[in-house]
């Protein structure tokens, strides 16, 4: 069914949904989203729990339509061209259930010359056998600039599985920076697949970051795709696995037109029996592109462990506080 964008307040009127909606507004909070902000009529909002769209907001400039599925949403989030906004858009997804299916089919169109930042809570509490799918196309018009902020929240369980992927087209002088961060609760399995082409005098920035621990799985594949004259492109990447966990970063940056220029940058913490793995893959097809690759994957450092233990902190505490210094 098609659903219609909601005032503020709206979807926690309406019988059967007050109960959820809370639920889903604590688990934002938690999540470190600010209440505040979802209920002010001058902040862009979009609040979805399961397949409903509990509440959402419009600006001016800022339009969304959704589609509600048997397991998610169908959504397009348009900003007309020229439009910047001096506030975040903010995007709450999440499931409260302990098991099932959440499937975000997202459409970004940013128009050209916009301007835009999103901040997304994804918040899963009680997961313990869930699959959260976001399957996004994104394009950024000529001269725009699109920022996107992912924080998830997950439970100590880890029974979910994460799919986010997303196909994104960058215009000539057009800006794209991302980040994604899944560093609260236990990750479960995340496969994370981003694939970004870059137009003319372009850039896109991709952060990831994950803590990985127990069992769990964490997959990262990324591909930058500079091939427009002059395009740059940066992808970020800081794991932390511990215990019996496993990590697996494949980033690619192909560098296509004269004058791009493309860096990967890679950090994997090991501790215990976990497993890191780093496959990086540099293609040039220009002789005037430069593209170039660093990784380091090890223990923590000891300066800084025997530091955090000579003031009191226990051994796995300190690399805790290490870890999470990094990812921070």
């Amino acid at each position: 069914m098609s659903t219609q964008v909601r005032p503020h307040g709206l979807a926690a009127a309406e019988p059967g949904w007050a109960r959820e909606y809370e639920a889903i507004l604590e688990a934002y909070q938690q999540a470190g989203g600010d209440l505040a902000l979802l209920k002010m009529p001058k902040v862009a909002t979009l609040v979805v729990s399961a397949n409903r769209v509990l509440a959402a907001n419009e600006v001016p400039g800022v339009h969304f339509e959704a589609e509600e599925l048997p397991h998610g949403i169908r959504a397009r989030i348009v900003v007309e061209p020229d439009v910047r906004l001096e506030r975040p858009v903010h995007l709450c997804f999440g499931m409260l259930p302990a098991e099932g299916v959440q499937e975000i089919i997202a459409d970004y169109e940013i128009g050209p010359g916009a301007q835009v930042e999103f901040i997304a809570h994804c918040t899963f509490p009680n997961a313990l056998q869930l699959k959260h799918i976001m399957d996004a196309r994104i394009h950024v018009g000529a001269g725009a600039r699109m920022t996107y902020q992912e924080s998830h929240f997950h439970g100590p369980h880890g029974g979910i599985e994460v799919n986010p992927k997303a196909k994104v087209t960058v215009d000539d002088g057009g800006q794209f920076i991302t980040s994604f961060s899944l560093v609260h609760g236990r990750v479960g399995e995340l496969d994370f697949d981003y694939d970004v082409a870059v137009g003319a005098g372009g850039v896109a920035e991709l952060t990831t970051k994950a803590y990985g621990l127990g069992d769990d799985r964490v997959r990262v594949n990324e591909a930058l795709h500079l091939d427009g004259e002059g395009a740059r492109g940066l992808t970020k990447t800081r794991i932390a696995v511990r215990d019996r966990a496993v990590s697996e970063v494949m980033t690619t940056a192909e560098g296509n037109a004269p004058f791009a220029r493309g860096h990967m940058d890679c950090t994997e913490i090991v501790r215990d029996q976990a497993t890191a793995r780093n496959m990086p893959l540099v293609v040039v097809r220009d002789d005037r592109a430069h593209v170039t690759h660093e990784a380091a994957i090890g223990t923590v450092n000891h300066k800084e462990l025997e530091t955090l233990m000579a003031r009191g902190l226990d051994e796995d505490t300190a690399v805790d506080v290490i870890i999470r210094g990094m990812l921070q």
